[in-house]
């Protein structure tokens, strides 16, 4: 019988909680038995949104009225104390009464208050926040998304090393192939840190990922690496890019379809490769950003998603438990 797997929920966090994270538990527990949810947030109104397809045994409610706002700075949602749901569900898994943690709310509180609760995995100097990105083959990790503006040679190899494991933890059966996201693919290309960082990961043998020198922008998206590790400047304005321009083909092309006589044609006979085209860039699908180097894995789901997307990121939490995310990393890095 497989393993029980506890995950602390934050329910206030995100647009239009605790509605569709308990919609989006709901779903996610029809295909996942195995799940114990240790929810936090105001009872009263969590209750109207739990079904009967979720048994009593499967889930905790731990009630509180104190909430991390979406307005408050990453300090400010520190200091409204260890009451908030954000900072209970986080302190669960402190605790080891949860194996992971995932909050839709303020991305830089979480981070804060994560790295209030949480120890550093041995080794590691600075968290990262990754996420997963479809190309042509199947899925990428890229990190790090904003976390950490500067970074050394050492950061980005442990950026490698971290985002291998977490490949690797979500799919097992495929190997992971890491690139350093740069302005060109030649050797002498980039500043003097991802060039260093280049020479010590070429340098480097290990069996836990194969590193495949540089990859620009325009190759992100070509599958022939999955695992991508920049700063997180460079990696966060590849994201806002990236989201960017998947949004601007998808209206675009939505126009063209409903626009005129022929485009609703052609949207008609090709009602089918469409609704394939448009699964293939739902951001619901890779909702669930992790944020790893801490010694539990915290996962952020999107605070605009909606429960399907919610639900999406509550699967990753369940992968990086059966995976051993933690163990992995922990293993590589030393």
């Amino acid at each position: 019988m497989s393993k029980t797997i506890k995950i602390a929920v934050d329910a206030m966090g995100g647009d239009g909680s605790p509605k569709k994270i308990i919609e989006g538990i709901n779903h996610h527990f029809k295909n996942n038995k195995n799940t114990f949810y240790q929810i936090f947030g105001d009872k009263g109104q969590i209750e109207k949104f739990i079904t009967n397809e979720l048994p009593r045994e499967n889930f905790e409610i731990v009630h509180t009225e104190d909430v991390v706002k979406g307005t408050d700075s990453p300090l400010e949602g520190a200091k409204r104390g260890k009451k908030t749901s954000m900072w209970l569900a986080i302190q669960s898994v402190k605790e080891k009464k949860s194996d992971v943690v995932i909050s839709a709310g303020n991305t830089g509180a979480l981070l804060v208050i994560s790295k209030l609760n949480l120890k550093m995995i041995d080794n590691i100097d600075k968290p990262a926040l990754s996420a997963l990105w479809p190309n042509k083959k199947n899925m990428s990790v890229v990190l790090d998304l904003g976390a950490n503006i500067e970074c050394s040679p050492k950061n980005l190899i442990d950026f490698s090393i971290m985002g291998s494991s977490l490949f690797n933890s979500l799919y097992p059966n495929d190997e992971a192939k890491v690139a350093l996201l740069n302005i060109g693919s030649e050797e002498l290309k980039g500043n003097e840190i991802i060039k260093e960082t280049y020479q010590q990961l070429n340098k480097r043998t290990n069996n836990d990922f194969e590193f495949k020198g540089y990859i620009e922008g325009n190759q992100l998206m070509n599958g022939d690496v999955n695992v991508i590790v920049a700063d997180g400047f460079t990696g966060n304005v590849a994201l806002k890019t990236a989201e960017g321009t998947a949004n601007f083909i998808t209206s675009e092309l939505k126009k063209a379809m409903t626009g005129n006589f022929i485009g609703k044609m052609s949207s008609l006979l090709n009602i089918s490769n469409l609704k394939k085209f448009k699964k293939r860039l739902d951001p619901r699908l890779y909702n669930g950003a992790i944020f790893i180097g801490l010694d539990s894995p915290v996962i952020k789901s999107h605070g605009g998603t909606d429960y399907i997307g919610f639900s999406n990121s509550l699967s990753v939490c369940s992968k990086t438990v059966t995976g051993n995310l933690i163990e992995k990393i922990t293993n590589n890095i030393n």
